[in-house]
């Protein structure tokens, strides 16, 4: 018989793992890109154990946990460097049941697409949705620079300004601006041994994590209006605005290449959509449901979508059904993430002298209550498994037929 084609539009990390779940299902998949070369924008990206998981369903999750580089300890400081929050990596692990995983983004891409057959991604494409189609009817209709692209399921993976998602929903606002600009960086290790860590300071947060070969990535974030951008140079902006803040960050900035700072507003979508579906057209990713950073949850939403979207799309099912139970499962989870993300991400902006003290005080508390009270704020969310059977080396999982998100408790009688 004749495989199903699956078009994905956009090569980012959601579109390529869903096209390796759609290939690993028996979809004939082609993944469009408007840019000319694989290469992904940004600097590094936090794995949770959920998209572990969720990346042990297309056999990829081992080769990502081997690059984990966080063990011992770390935690939340204020800009003076006293420690607010501590944990540590083997309590995260044990809660979750596996490590968390920070590498850069062109590492996972280049995990993912390896998986792929090199003919089914189509770079230098542009793509444009002229058609959803229909479930039970008339194919879906993309428009490239070579005409048009029949296909029987079309997944709109085209980032936070989806043109895919504004042809599916064109009532829908939107993102909206979430209040606060970020900047990442990579630089090599200081000279000091540091401690992983997050600093909240007022109306603006730090972070300096190690990466697994030997490089740092650094990430601020601080309330700024929308389309700011710094006079001279953004590295010049990062001194002014962190740099007297406690070792290693001064140094951290000192020795990034003012050319390579990244700098991007931060927008999110607290209004969701009424679906994630229309017609044989899906949404994965920041086109479904993009969230403030301060979980470090969207790529691990994306990687989630991908392989819940296969699992209820097989080949020969019914493809109407299968996109509604997609929705039906994904739609609430992520909106509770986008929801949670926002939610930290007001914490961080506070800037009043009251406020921020009594913020740091709440902080400091839970961490000396207990570890697990800091962790906590991932429960529900990286302890999440994937509705069907994982391939991991060495694991014991069975098949879960779980398509609705679990509660923790539920997770954790799972793991028993």
């Amino acid at each position: 018989m004749h495989a199903p084609r699956a078009v994905v539009i956009g090569s980012g990390i959601g579109g390529l793992t869903t096209a390796v779940a759609l290939h690993r299902s028996g979809w004939q998949v082609t993944v469009l890109e408007r840019a000319g070369t694989l290469e992904p924008v940004g600097a590094g990206i936090s794995l949770a154990p959920n998209a572990q998981r969720a990346l042990d369903v297309i056999g990829l999750g081992d080769g990502i946990r081997s690059l984990a580089a966080w063990q011992g300890e770390g935690g939340m400081r204020s800009p003076d460097g006293r420690w607010l929050a501590r944990t540590d990596s083997t309590a995260a692990a044990e809660r979750f049941g596996g490590p968390l995983v920070l590498l850069h983004r062109a590492t996972l891409v280049g995990h993912i697409a390896t998986a792929l057959p090199a003919s089914a991604i189509r770079t230098g494409c542009p793509a444009r949705l002229v058609d959803p189609g229909a479930a039970g009817g008339r194919p879906a209709v993309i428009g490239t620079p070579d005409g048009t692209v029949e296909a029987e399921l079309v997944i709109g993976a085209d980032g936070i300004h989806s043109a895919v998602r504004d042809a599916l929903f064109p009532d829908h606002p939107g993102p909206t601006y979430a209040g606060f600009t970020t900047w990442r960086v990579l630089v090599p290790a200081p000279a000091e041994p540091f401690a992983p860590h997050e600093t909240w300071g007022r109306g603006a947060l730090w972070g300096t994590q190690p990466l697994k070969d030997g490089r740092i990535y650094a990430y601020a974030a601080a309330v700024a209006p929308a389309g700011e951008r710094a006079a001279d140079d953004e590295r010049a902006e990062l001194l002014r605005r962190f740099g007297d803040w406690h070792r290693p960050i001064p140094a951290i900035i000192d020795a990034a290449d003012p050319g390579a700072v990244l700098r991007n507003d931060v927008h999110q979508m607290t209004d969701p959509l009424p679906a994630f579906h229309r017609g044989r057209t899906v949404l994965v990713g920041d086109a479904a449901h993009a969230m403030a950073p301060t979980l470090g949850q969207g790529g691990n939403q994306a990687i989630e979508d991908a392989v819940v979207l296969a699992h209820h799309v097989a080949p020969g099912a019914d493809l109407g059904a299968g996109l509604a139970a997609y929705t039906a499962d994904r739609l609430p989870r992520t909106t509770a993430v986008v929801r949670k993300a926002a939610q930290a991400s007001r914490l961080m902006r506070l800037s009043g002298p009251v406020s921020v003290a009594v913020r740091d005080f709440a902080m400091s508390t839970a961490s000396r209550l207990g570890p697990g009270l800091v962790l906590r704020t991932f429960d529900g969310i990286a302890d999440w498994r994937p509705p069907q059977h994982t391939y991991a080396a060495g694991t014991n999982d069975a098949p879960v037929v779980r398509p609705r998100w679990t509660t923790t408790d539920e997770n954790r009688d799972a793991r028993r």
